[in-house]
């Protein structure tokens, strides 16, 4: 099933989720022996180590250290990986609230994760992006 390139259908049907947990990311220089791959919710191999990003009660049983502890919001529309624009829109309006967003993609739908606390906010925002782009269309 082909995603969807269009950026105001991506914007009206984006239906926005948040995930329980709370997440947070690791950086380590090699993977530890005690993280199971099914511990990890996304890894990134960068030129200054591994990052994980995996919750934070996992991170803190196994003692790694983390930075952002974030509440994950999938956009759940299976946004193509070829689309243009969909979080260029999406992220300009979150940090115009003063919010931190970390965005990733993956090859269905394409998630962000804000600060914990203000993820109520986020998906607020998220609403009017979603009904704007279906006034429009």
């Amino acid at each position: 099933m082909a995603g969807e390139t269009n950026l105001e259908a991506l914007l009206a049907n984006m239906q926005p989720v948040l995930a329980k947990p709370t997440y947070v990311f690791c950086t380590v220089d090699a993977w530890p022996q005690a993280l199971a791959l099914d511990d990890v919710w996304m890894t990134c191999q960068e030129v200054e180590g591994r990052t994980f990003i995996l919750t934070r009660a996992r991170a803190e049983a196994l003692g790694l250290a983390y930075e952002m502890p974030s509440r994950r919001i999938t956009l759940n529309v299976h946004s193509a990986l070829e689309a243009v624009g969909f979080l260029a829109a999406i992220v300009p309006k979150l940090a115009a609230l003063g919010m931190g967003v970390n965005p990733v993609a993956g090859f269905h739908h394409d998630h962000l994760f804000v600060p914990v606390g203000r993820e109520q906010e986020a998906l607020a925002a998220l609403a009017q992006i979603s009904d704007q782009a279906w006034a429009s269309s």
